[in-house]
């Protein structure tokens, strides 16, 4: 009597059990397509070095300054995405860069010091990525809407785990826009070994570059969208043939002249003939080779960009007459090049204790080089010494989770003769992470 009993049972119960799990099964799928995530820095730094605005142009005046120092948070950044099913997928990244938004007051170097209240869009609060994608293989998909262009190092690897320095790579993060991101539609995969991404994107606004940072203002836009009279592409050939090496080239094209608000027409609407400046382009053209390797309890990483611009002389003179206290543009000459090198290398030390081992915990020690220049004057254009930059750094990042790192580390940068070099220590905590699965 009992197994008749027990199979009428399991013939009740059954069905109930397999629509719960089904149910279940359902609600992990649909909890596995959302993602929540992102990564912060904290940071505190000690500068043994004037902070006055006449340090380079009257270096012996400012040798003996007393050091300062700077809390920040670089950045923290929320992700958010969604996989819709049969291969369509949105991604959002939200940037808060140095605490948030809002007014502030800064300091200009290049205008004798003087002081100016600004609400400051580029690099408070940002949209930094949204965009839909469409997967048809893993050889082919596109994506549309605001993007991160992946040119160099940094741009592509730019979470707080994927290098040693508190800061970002300091010269890449000098040059170009970094994190790099523009509105625009990319093609990308992956075959074996080989990945591939192509962009057509916005193109950069020539009169927001800069002597201190070359085209990195370019990308950023006062107005409340993009400009894009000029239509810019880059490119990423990535590979990893070799176990633990990936090896990877990338590149930009656009022009920039003639790419802000309101449009400069080149040709003159009663004459039908070009203007002055009509046959400015000012092209901007940039190169970069980049690897990293991680393996045998080493990581290591390096890039070498060089850019050209085209113009560069004219576009400098013509951004120097713009009107002073008017318009939202940047007033410094900006070089014809500028070039960055840099790599790093760490090694685990807890890979050499067992205890450690098997607690996953890590600490790496590491050192670290830079040299770069954010402005290589045109013929006739004045120089300015202090943006050629050499810079060692040595330090030490401890990971007790794999998510979470203490980082700490001391940097000198080397000067031209004539000016003060310039050490500093810098202490940080960043994470990165999700918080689904």
């Amino acid at each position: 009597m009992k197994t008749p009993l027990l199979v009428a049972l399991c013939a009740l119960t059954l069905p109930a059990t397999l629509h719960a799990q089904t149910q279940d099964e359902e609600v992990r799928k649909t909890e596995s397509r959302l993602q929540i995530g992102g990564y912060g820095e904290a940071v505190y730094s000690r500068n043994f070095y004037s902070d006055n605005v006449y340090r380079y142009s009257k270096p012996t005046m400012y040798k003996n300054d007393p050091s300062h120092g700077r809390f920040d948070i670089p950045h923290a950044v929320i992700y958010l995405s969604y996989d819709f099913g049969k291969g369509w997928k949105l991604a959002t990244e939200i940037e808060f860069e140095h605490g948030g938004s809002g007014g502030a007051y800064e300091q200009e170097y290049e205008e004798a010091g003087e002081w100016e209240s600004e609400t400051e869009r580029g690099g408070e609060v940002e949209l930094e990525q949204f965009w839909i994608e469409k997967s048809f293989m893993p050889e082919l998909n596109i994506k549309a809407g605001h993007i991160v262009v992946p040119v160099g190092l940094t741009n592509v690897h730019h979470e707080p785990l994927n290098f040693f320095t508190v800061y970002r790579p300091e010269g890449e993060r000098t040059i170009m826009p970094c994190t790099w991101h523009q509105t625009g539609i990319s093609i990308w995969g992956r075959a074996g070994d080989w990945r591939y991404e192509a962009q057509a994107i916005a193109g950069l606004d020539a009169l927001n570059f800069s002597r201190d940072n070359w085209i990195q203002g370019g990308a950023k836009s006062p107005f409340e969208f993009d400009v894009a009279n000029r239509i810019a592409v880059a490119a990423r050939v990535d590979n990893y043939s070799i176990p633990g090496l990936r090896l990877g080239l990338s590149g930009y094209y656009g022009n920039s002249f003639h790419n802000s608000f309101p449009n400069d027409k080149m040709i003159d609407g009663s004459t039908g003939e070009k203007k002055k400046y009509g046959n400015v382009k000012g092209a901007v053209a940039i190169g970069s080779f980049d690897f990293t390797y991680n393996a045998h309890n080493w990581r290591v990483a390096g890039f070498a960009d060089y850019g050209h611009l085209s113009d560069a002389a004219i576009i400098s003179q013509v951004k120097k007459n713009l009107a002073a206290n008017t318009s939202p543009t940047n007033k410094t000459y900006v070089g014809k090049a500028a070039y960055a090198l840099g790599i790093e290398a760490g090694y685990d030390v807890f890979s050499q204790i067992q205890k450690m081992r098997e607690r996953e915990q890590q600490f790496f020690v590491f050192g670290r080089f830079d040299r770069y220049d954010s402005y290589v004057p045109d013929t006739g254009m004045q120089d300015y010494r202090q943006t050629s930059r050499t810079t060692v750094t040595g330090g030490i990042n401890y990971l007790p989770i794999k998510q979470i790192a203490i980082k700490a580390q001391y940097a000198y940068t080397f000067l031209k003769k004539g000016l003060n070099n310039e050490p500093s220590i810098s202490l940080g905590i960043v994470y990165e992470g999700f918080f689904t699965k």
